[in-house]
């Protein structure tokens, strides 16, 4: 608590990461009261070690937090099959020459999820979000160029029932894209 009485935020920080952590979680009565959809603050650590370097050792990471090799595999394993954590290598579309666009779409009354779900079984979409505000749908897609990317607008996006209309942002310069926000 900080001296005004609000809690202080967690901030992804390497050297806390290097702390010792004896056990995921010392107190047995906050064991039994974690959803099971909550995190230890064991899990969460190794999250963070993994934003920072999804290629870095277990071996590293255990040694860091102080608990088994055995542990943070496991824990990892765990994470990656509750889709909690994913673990790839992330390439940029821009480098291998590809265009990247996002993608706004305002749906038919009553056809939001049907619409969302449609778009989510596109491969050429990587990102579908339904927000609240100007459009129902945010999408990302990556077409191979210009063509591929109009292509798509015109052939498949347009023919997905429940689309009222949509507004495409072409990416000139991706400035910042980052996956290390922590886990506060």
């Amino acid at each position: 608590m900080s001296s005004t009485g609000a809690k202080a935020v967690p901030v992804l920080d390497s050297n806390a990461m290097t702390l010792p952590l004896r056990d995921s979680n010392p107190d047995e009565a906050a064991r039994r009261n974690r959803r099971p959809d909550e995190l230890s603050s064991l899990d969460k650590r190794i999250i963070e070690h993994l934003q920072e370097d999804g290629r870095r050792p277990f071996t590293q990471i255990a040694a860091a937090l102080g608990v088994s090799e055995a542990a943070v595999r496991a824990r990892t394993n765990r994470l990656v099959d509750r889709g909690i954590l994913q673990i790839v290598g992330v390439a940029d579309p821009d480098k291998l020459g590809f265009q990247q666009a996002l993608i706004g779409i305002r749906c038919e009354p009553g056809r939001l999820l049907e619409v969302a779900e449609a778009l989510a079984s596109m491969p050429e979409v990587d990102y579908v979000v339904v927000t609240a505000g100007r459009f129902d749908v945010l999408i990302e897609t990556v077409a191979e160029d210009n063509e591929g990317l109009l292509h798509f607008l015109a052939e498949r996006l347009q023919r997905i029932d429940g689309v009222r209309d949509t507004e495409t942002f072409s990416y000139l310069r991706l400035v910042k894209q980052t996956y290390q926000f922590g886990t506060r």
